[in-house]
């Protein structure tokens, strides 16, 4: 998985469907309050709201004779382990006379790569290392869970087997950005063990239709950045990290693929509360998994992270809407009939949002052009990954 910029969205943050909004409110506003100060037990905090967002038994059920469907339709998109690419594929052999002809040849080629590009590269790597907890959060949905931690229930099969497949992409980044000899890895070691000691806020609270429309818009947005930067890197001279870049990005697009055949699935057996469910995380907009990044000394460094991101075009505003805009299309959201009052309300909000993102996109594109008239111009932040080299942000 990778990274969502949300800070560029102040403005969506509403009130979700659900009559308790106001207790969710105030969880949202403890967790702030407790990210800003690293207080790392932050996931612990809604524990106290989460059973109001429990599915019914009658929504278990569903999930739980998806079973068979899940088997014949989603098992399939993964790739046998025998199949697949593995980090080493990419790597320097250290068995071979030419090990370190070849490491000084990454080396090399690193040089051509700018620090603003290695800021997201780093970002993207370290919010992939994080795997631990996203495996967790998936388990924690209700009726889709691994019981025993080696069930043969499919939905357990997929999410072992999805994690297996994802736990590649941190360790290849890993290892090839380390070769490069331009990054500082002890800070990022130190941030990928912050991050995964902090945890994620999903917003999911074990509901599955929740959950997976967040996998979804994640997957397909880790899709967008991983490959923005392999053409990147190809645009820089460096291949072996376009291709690295790249075949991560194709094992995101299947594995969107994958989450996007279950919500089309329970918009066909329960239309009502998958509506419902679409609409209620994008009024809470998708937390990226990394937004807890901390280096040990840097409160802001997602801040700072994804602002470069969106500066050199790894990952922006646009996209976030034209994923929105997709899934909307994909999910044939504005078809969709057998609504309630409140997913009919959902329904047109969800329609409705694009536009309303693209408005929020003008304002910003012409604050930030005034601001690079004016004194309030971009300024520079020292990033411990690159040795505190300093980067526009």
């Amino acid at each position: 998985m990778a990274q969502l910029t949300t800070h560029y969205f102040p403005s969506l943050q509403s009130r979700p469907l659900k009559p308790n909004s106001s207790l969710f409110s105030f969880n949202l506003h403890l967790q702030h309050r407790a990210s800003k100060s690293r207080n790392y037990n932050v996931t612990r905090v809604s524990t106290h709201f989460q059973n109001a967002y429990s599915i019914e038994p009658d929504k278990m059920e569903m999930f739980e004779s998806m079973e068979g469907w899940v088997r014949d339709n989603i098992l399939p998109l993964l790739k046998p382990v025998e199949s697949s690419w593995q980090p080493q594929d990419f790597l320097p052999d250290s068995s071979t006379d030419e090990f370190f002809d070849d490491m000084a040849e990454i080396k090399r080629r690193a040089q051509s790569i700018p620090d603003e590009y290695y800021v997201c590269l780093v970002g993207n790597m370290i919010t992939e290392e994080a795997l631990p907890t996203y495996q967790s959060m998936i388990n924690s949905f209700h009726g889709v869970s691994d019981d025993t931690g080696a069930s043969l229930n499919a939905w357990a099969e997929w999410t072992r087997s999805w994690s297996a497949e994802e736990n590649r992409h941190g360790d290849v980044l890993n290892k090839y950005l380390w070769l490069s000899g331009r990054l500082d890895m002890r800070q990022i070691e130190k941030t990928i063990q912050y991050l995964i000691q902090s945890g994620m806020i999903m917003h999911a609270e074990h509901n599955p239709f929740r959950g997976f429309i967040y996998t979804s818009f994640q997957e397909r947005a880790t899709f967008v950045s991983h490959g923005n930067t392999a053409r990147h890197a190809k645009e820089k001279g460096d291949i072996i990290l376009a291709r690295i870049c790249g075949a991560v990005a194709a094992d995101e697009k299947r594995h969107e693929k994958a989450y996007t055949k279950i919500v089309d699935k329970l918009f066909e057996l329960d239309p009502d509360s998958t509506m419902i469910a679409f609409a209620d995380m994008m009024k809470k907009r998708i937390t990226m998994p990394a937004s807890l990044m901390f280096d040990g000394s840097d409160h802001d460094l997602f801040k700072h992270y994804s602002s470069v991101a969106q500066r050199v075009g790894v990952y922006t505003s646009k996209d976030y809407r034209d994923i929105l805009e997709w899934f909307v299309k994909r999910w044939d959201v504005e078809k969709r009939e057998g609504l309630s009052g409140e997913g009919r309300k959902a329904q047109e909000y969800v329609c409705k949002l694009p536009q309303r993102i693209q408005k929020i996109e003008e304002r910003a594109r012409f604050e930030g052009e005034r601001k690079e008239r004016g004194s309030l111009s971009n300024h520079l932040v020292p990033f411990s990954w690159l040795f505190n080299r300093q980067i526009m942000v």
